[in-house]
């Protein structure tokens, strides 16, 4: 009942958005074909937790925020990475470090097996984190929902710095304070994205599991510098997205936030 109410809200505004900005702005945003292969809806994907305590209430929200949509839950389970935030099969690590000064301020790296997310990790950068300009409650969940909606299928909404917010954590921006969260054409989107269903699932998935559906995915951890991430496939302002392929129809997507 609750995420009827809280969904109707949003849509009530969303719907009073509509009216005074232009159509072009809500395009689709999701990237490519890729989704989490499954076989029925709502389906419910671990958000594993290898954050410190300081990063836990808004992975909390994170995972509150797109668990509103009508086809998916995210929840919080025990984190399982180990050495640089390694990825488990059919579900998103969530890892947060002192990476260094490297540019970046959060990262979501995505592995797909054809169409299919196999595995997913979101990096927060504490190096910038621990700095008075990024260490708020808005930045901190403007980048974490962003990660973490990267690796359930969704693009950014608009990728103009200096637009109007869209009231969206899709939305890039210098002033986070109304882009901390998903809005209604987030989960519009993702309805269209999970409106089909999988002969196969990927969710929740071992190795042994995917690979007996013919599924395979690369486990392996890249680094933290953009080197090793491949080849840029477009960077606009402060975003930027990088495609490595890994050979036999399995790709590696690394979308990153670069901090001013």
């Amino acid at each position: 009942m609750l995420r009827l109410l809280k969904r109707f809200a949003i849509l009530s505004l969303f719907a009073v958005l509509v009216l005074f900005v232009p159509s072009s702005v809500f395009a689709s945003h999701s990237w490519g074909s890729y989704h989490w292969a499954r076989m029925s809806n709502p389906f419910t994907l671990t958000l594993g937790d290898n954050v410190s305590s300081g990063w836990d209430q808004f992975l909390a929200t994170t995972a509150s925020d797109w668990s509103i949509s009508t086809v998916l839950d995210t929840v919080v389970g025990a984190g399982r990475a180990k050495g640089n935030c390694r990825p488990t099969k059919g579900r998103v690590e969530v890892c947060n470090k002192t990476y260094g000064n490297n540019g970046w301020l959060g990262l979501a790296q995505i592995w797909v097996s054809g169409s299919h997310i196999t595995q997913a990790t979101t990096k927060v950068n504490d190096t910038y984190f621990n700095t008075s300009r990024y260490n708020t409650p808005a930045w901190r969940n403007l980048v974490m929902c962003q990660e973490v909606g990267h690796t359930l299928g969704l693009d950014h909404q608009d990728e103009v710095f200096d637009n109007a917010n869209l009231g969206t954590c899709m939305d890039y921006t210098s002033d986070p304070s109304t882009n901390q969260h998903p809005n209604a054409h987030d989960y519009e989107q993702l309805e269209l994205i999970y409106a089909h269903l999988d002969a196969v699932t990927t969710v929740s998935q071992t190795s042994a599991q995917l690979a007996r559906q013919g599924i395979m995915g690369n486990q392996d951890a890249p680094g933290d510098d953009p080197s090793q991430w491949g080849q840029l496939v477009r960077k606009n302002g402060r975003l930027a997205l990088y495609e490595k392929d890994l050979g036999a129809g399995q790709k590696l997507f690394t979308f990153v936030i670069f901090a001013q």
